[in-house]
C-alpha cells in the first residue's frame, strides 16, 4: 500500500507547474490501472504494512475514489480554462484523494477515525472556494457541524475500545459488550455521513452549493465513507446490532419512501439528484443493518454502483448549467431539441438510477430487497413504495427535462464536447461492466 501512497504524495508538486492539469488527470487514470493490476489476485489483507492494508472492501472503495477524482478533473475543465486558481484546486483534490486512500486502507481504528474526519477539510474548501452562490458558506457550516458533532462521541467509543482491548487493529479486536451508549456513539458518525433520514439536511444544501467536482466527490465517495465505516465496525457489535438495529431499519425504509416523494416536488436538478442519493442510501443502510450475507454484500455493491451513477447525473446537470446558467427544471425543459446528443446519456443514467438491467444498481437492489424482506415481511409495504417512487422520480427527471416545450431562452442548438461524452461514458461503462464480475462482492465474506 505504501508504494501507492508515495506515488500520490510525489504527484503533489506537479500541481504547481504550468499546464499540468491534463497531465495530472492522466496520471490518476494510470494510477487506477496500476492499482487494478497489482491487487488483481488474492483479496485477503494484501500488502500489509504496520498501519495500512487492503482487503476486498478497501479495494473497491479505493478504486472508486481514484476513478471519481480522475473524472472530477475531467469535469472541471472550465477552472483550467479561466485559470480560476486551478493549481490550488488540483492540490486540494490530490490531498483529498490521499486522505481517502489512507482512510480506506487503515487497519487501525484510531487512524481510520483521523483520516475519516480529515477528508472533511478539503471538501469544505472545495465548496467554499469554488461554489456558485453566497449560500455556500451556510452549506459549508451545515456540513462541518453535522459531521463534527456526530463524530465526537465516536472518539470516546474508540478510547473505550482501547481501554478494553489494549489494541485498535481491526483484526485483533474482540468486542461484544452490550452497552447502548457505546453502540450509539460508534455508529452515529457513520449515520450522519451516509446520510440517514433525519440526519440528511446538510446533504442537499452541500450539493446545491458545491461546484461540479464537490458534488461528484460527495455523491461518489464521501457518502460511502459511512457505509464503509459501518461494515468495519459492526463485526464487533453483533449482539448490540441484533438487539437495536430495527430502529434504524424502520427509520431508513420509511424515510426513503418520504424522500422519494420529496424528489417528485423538486425544481432544482441538483437538489433532485441529491435527495435521490438519500433515498438510495436509506435502502443501503437498511440492508446493511440486517447483518445478513445478502445485506452486507449487496450494500457494498450498491455503494459502488450509486457512486458511479449519481456522479454521472451530477455531470449531466452541470453540462446543462454551463450552457443555460440555470438548474431550474422550469427552464431546463425540452432539452431534446437544445442538446439532442445528450438525451441518450440522460436516458442511460436515469435508467441506471432506477436500477434497470444490466446495471450494477439492479444487482445491489435485488440483494437488498432479499435481505430486508428476509428480516421482516412487513417491510414489503415501504419497499414497494420506495421502488415505485424511485422509478417515478427517475422518469420524472428524464421526461421533464428532455421533453416538453422549449423555454424562451433556448431557441438555439448546442452540441456536446468530446470531453463530456468521454466523461459520461467513463461513468456509465464501469456501471454496466462490473455486473459481469458480480460474484466478487461475496468474496470478502
Amino acid at each position: 500500500m505504501l508504494k501507492f501512497l508515495f506515488l500520490l504524495v510525489f504527484m503533489s508538486p506537479l500541481c504547481f507547474f504550468k499546464k499540468m492539469f491534463w497531465s495530472l488527470e492522466h496520471l490518476l487514470f494510470i494510477f487506477s490501472f496500476f492499482f487494478i493490476i497489482t491487487n488483481m489476485y488474492g483479496f485477503y489483507w494484501m500488502n500489509i504494512s504496520y498501519l495500512f492494508g487492503c482487503d476486498i472492501i478497501s479495494y473497491g472503495m479505493i478504486l472508486l475514489s481514484v476513478w471519481i477524482c480522475s473524472l472530477m478533473l475531467m469535469a472541471s475543465e472550465k477552472l483550467n480554462y479561466y485559470n480560476n486558481y486551478s493549481h490550488f484546486f488540483l492540490f486540494l483534490i490530490l490531498i483529498l484523494l490521499i486522505l481517502l486512500f489512507m482512510t480506506f486502507s487503515s487497519m487501525n481504528l484510531l487512524m481510520f477515525y483521523l483520516f475519516f474526519e480529515s477528508s472533511l477539510i478539503p471538501t469544505l474548501f472545495l465548496i467554499l472556494g469554488w461554489g456558485y452562490q453566497p449560500e455556500r458558506i451556510q452549506a459549508g457550516i451545515y456540513l462541518l457541524f453535522y459531521t463534527l458533532l456526530a463524530s465526537l462521541p465516536m472518539l470516546l467509543g474508540i478510547f473505550f475500545i482501547y481501554y478494553k482491548n489494549l489494541t485498535m487493529v481491526f483484526n485483533l479486536l474482540n468486542m461484544n459488550y452490550c452497552y447502548l451508549l457505546f453502540y450509539i456513539s460508534m455508529i452515529l458518525a457513520f449515520l450522519v455521513k451516509m446520510p440517514m433520514y433525519f440526519f440528511h439536511l446538510w446533504l442537499p444544501k452541500a450539493h446545491v452549493e458545491a461546484p461540479i467536482s464537490g458534488s461528484m466527490i460527495l455523491a461518489g465517495v464521501l457518502l460511502k465513507l459511512g457505509g464503509y465505516g459501518l461494515l468495519r465496525v459492526f463485526p464487533y457489535m453483533m449482539k448490540l446490532g441484533v438487539k437495536y438495529n430495527f430502529v434504524w431499519i424502520v427509520i431508513s425504509i420509511v424515510g426513503g419512501s418520504l424522500i422519494s416523494l420529496m424528489c417528485l416536488r423538486q425544481l432544482d436538478l441538483k437538489s433532485l439528484i441529491a435527495y435521490s442519493s438519500v433515498a438510495h442510501m436509506g435502502i443501503t443502510l437498511s440492508g446493511l443493518m440486517t447483518l445478513t450475507l445478502w445485506g452486507l454484500s449487496s450494500s457494498f455493491t450498491l455503494m459502488i454502483a450509486h457512486g458511479l451513477c449519481s456522479s454521472g447525473l451530477f455531470c449531466l446537470a452541470n453540462i446543462n448549467y454551463e450552457r443555460i446558467s440555470s438548474r431550474s427544471m422550469l427552464i431546463n425543459k425540452g432539452l431534446m431539441n437544445f442538446m439532442p446528443s445528450m438525451t441518450l446519456w440522460w436516458f442511460l443514467l436515469s435508467a441506471s438510477n432506477m436500477a434497470c438491467p444490466p446495471t450494477l444498481n439492479l444487482l445491489g437492489e435485488i440483494g437488498l430487497l432479499n435481505s430486508i424482506i428476509g428480516w421482516s415481511w412487513l417491510s414489503m409495504i415501504s419497499l414497494c413504495l420506495l421502488s415505485f417512487f424511485s422509478a417515478a422520480y427517475s422518469l420524472f427527471l428524464y421526461s421533464y427535462s428532455q421533453h416538453g416545450k422549449l423555454s424562451l431562452l433556448l431557441y438555439s442548438y448546442s452540441g456536446g464536447l468530446i470531453r463530456e461524452y468521454l466523461l459520461l461514458f467513463l461513468h456509465w461503462f464501469p456501471l454496466n461492466l462490473l455486473i459481469l464480475k458480480s460474484e466478487i462482492c461475496l468474496l470478502w465474506l
